[in-house]
């Protein structure tokens, strides 16, 4: 039951420029606020209006949640991260090699040069990146 003494206010839809909402994603991903700090610090009236602007015009990642990337490895002791890193090394080394040999067979069959050439900072001589192995 509604008391009658009390009128209801509406509410209006207002538009914000893309220079206010840089400006509160900003804060908010410096840490200034939270996005529900900043809703009512701004006088923002609908409910995800400043989480849709993070998604959209924010730099930090949404495609997985926080709490779940950061309590899956928080978990770990310090000989889980230590091999977990270690396969992860492998796994890119595994990856350069592989990339190696595509260019190595590339130059060989093309009969191009792709690899990289880089200036020996002590003689100034020009090398060639697999010369030096």
């Amino acid at each position: 039951m509604r008391n009658p003494d009390k009128q209801r206010v509406k509410r209006t839809q207002r538009d914000y420029t893309l220079g206010f909402k840089l400006a509160v994603v900003a804060q908010v991903e410096k840490g200034d606020f939270t996005y529900k700090q900043a809703q009512k610090h701004f006088g923002i009236q609908g409910r995800s209006t400043v989480l849709v602007w993070l998604r959209k015009h924010g730099k930090l990642d949404w495609s997985e949640p926080l709490m779940h990337s950061l309590m899956s490895q928080s978990n770990e002791t310090p000989a889980q991260k230590i091999k977990r890193l270690e396969r992860a090394l492998a796994d890119a080394e595994l990856k350069i090699d592989a990339l190696e040999e595509v260019v190595t067979r590339v130059d060989n069959e093309c009969g191009s040069n792709y690899r990289k050439k880089y200036y020996d900072k002590l003689s100034g001589r020009e090398k060639l990146k697999n010369e030096e192995s």
